[in-house]
């Protein structure tokens, strides 16, 4: 029998986020980072079969891609938990971001400041259907050479979304950054409902 004294607590919330971008900017790294469990990876070699069709431009040490999705999870105080998925970055496995989209309340687009037209699909995608995002600035060796606002206007976001630098191998970094995703999501739900029901701890 319980203690009278037990208090129950109730199941913590679940909030369906995406880690999406091209191919190469970060986002296993991001979600190995940030996650309290052992990511789910679903990294395969890549091979000679993926000459021309997979661009290696600038990155080419790169020696696994993920071919289907990675899985990690992030407690946010007591009664929030973020569930993370991070898309496949090349063309052709783009047909599975629809299904990957099914319940996300938001997304991180990570940008790889080399190379930023490897996120241009993923910054499209969320935008016709409406998704919130952030971007998230990676920057690779720990540098970055260009202030949010030039890489805004190089990526022609519209003022609403946050540019963010961070760096996908530190846990902090990219906890900062699925933060101030939470915190938009919770403006965003309140605009739309005059008060949402999605509150972080501590608000």
């Amino acid at each position: 029998m319980a203690d009278s004294d037990t208090v129950t607590r109730a199941a913590p919330d679940t909030v369906k986020i995406l880690i999406a971008g091209g191919f190469g900017v970060g986002k296993t790294t991001m979600v190995g980072s940030v996650s309290e469990i052992a990511p789910l990876r679903t990294e395969e070699p890549l091979t000679e079969a993926g000459l021309g069709i997979d661009d290696l431009a600038g990155i080419e040490d790169k020696k696994a891609t993920t071919v289907a999705l990675d899985f990690g999870r992030i407690t946010i105080g007591d009664d929030l938990v973020l569930y993370l998925f991070g898309t496949p970055g090349q063309q052709r496995f783009w047909f599975m971001w629809n299904d990957l989209a099914l319940g996300a309340l938001g997304a991180v687009v990570l940008v790889d400041v080399r190379r930023p037209e490897s996120s241009f699909a993923a910054i499209d995608f969320f935008e016709r259907r409406g998704i919130p995002f952030v971007v998230g600035v990676n920057g690779f060796y720990g540098e970055h050479p260009y202030p949010p606002d030039e890489i805004r206007d190089a990526l022609a976001l519209p003022d609403h979304v946050q540019v963010l630098l961070c760096d996908a191998r530190e846990r902090g970094s990219c906890r900062d950054v699925l933060i101030a995703l939470l915190d938009q999501l919770i403006a965003v739900a309140e605009e739309a409902e005059g008060g949402g029901t999605l509150t972080r701890p501590g608000r």
